[in-house]
């Protein structure tokens, strides 16, 4: 089983890692391409590119302009514990023993716009890019364009090491979308969470970017190799629903009171 999350446009790179193993990203020389072209903007030009306010758009020119090789950990920070958003919330990695680590480091994949993929372990810099912007100066027209079909391939190399053809998207569509399903060799399983709100069951963007990460979690500790064992999933108060549900969309339902 192979799990494939989305990155967070939050970061934190000041608390503190209590954990020492590392590697290092697969498509980092494609990352630096990638960051010469970025260094190359101004900040309000990132600002337009991005559709963020002036003031990210010179955090952002600042972090580009600090990218930098090789990475090691007094310049970089593992991904898993970098990422601080709603997803992040929800998998709280910070918990996670070494053996929960180890699992992730095989069985967990984080999409994201500069790195292509990254292992929980693998060092980055702080960045940020997300896949759907129109990046022109690429060898496309986007960043789907420039990443093609290598992060299927790695997905397939990545399934095929570990004897599995079991995907479970936990990605937003604009990660997923990164994906070629044509060219990925698996079954894809994309759970779906929804809340309770104004009569009837809806998907709520916070609440369920956070079910993912804890779905994520779940997995992660109880080492889980097939998608019905899914269906055991009750974190934060969801449950399997049979009826809404299909083989490739599991459903789980919360109702809060």
């Amino acid at each position: 089983m192979l799990i494939v999350i989305s990155p967070a446009k939050t970061l934190d790179f000041k608390s503190p890692v209590n954990f020492s193993k590392f590697s290092l990203p697969e498509f980092l020389s494609e990352s630096k391409q990638l960051i010469g072209e970025l260094k190359e903007l101004n900040p309000e030009q990132i600002s337009e590119l991005m559709n963020i306010s002036s003031k990210l758009g010179v955090l952002n020119y600042s972090r580009f302009a600090n990218w930098h090789t090789p990475f090691h950990p007094e310049n970089a920070r593992p991904a898993i514990f970098a990422f601080k958003g709603d997803t992040y919330l929800g998998l709280r990695a910070e918990q996670f023993s070494a053996t929960d680590l180890s699992f992730a480091q095989k069985h967990l994949r984080i999409l994201s716009g500069l790195y292509g993929i990254l292992k929980p372990l693998d060092l980055m810099q702080a960045y940020r890019l997300e896949m759907g912007s129109r990046f022109r100066d690429t060898e496309g027209q986007s960043l789907y364009d420039f990443w093609g079909s290598k992060l299927s391939r790695s997905l397939n190399a990545t399934l095929t090491q570990e004897k599995s053809r079991l995907l479970i998207n936990l990605a937003s569509k604009e990660y997923f979308s990164s994906i070629h399903p044509s060219a990925l060799d698996a079954n894809i399983i994309t759970p779906v969470f929804k809340d309770y709100s104004r009569g009837k069951y809806r998907v709520l963007s916070f609440f369920a970017k956070k079910a993912r990460g804890a779905m994520s979690a779940y997995i992660i500790r109880q080492q889980l190799s097939s998608a019905s064992q899914l269906q055991g999933f009750t974190e934060e108060g969801y449950r399997f629903s049979k009826e809404a549900s299909s083989p490739e969309n599991p459903v789980f339902l919360r109702q809060q009171t």
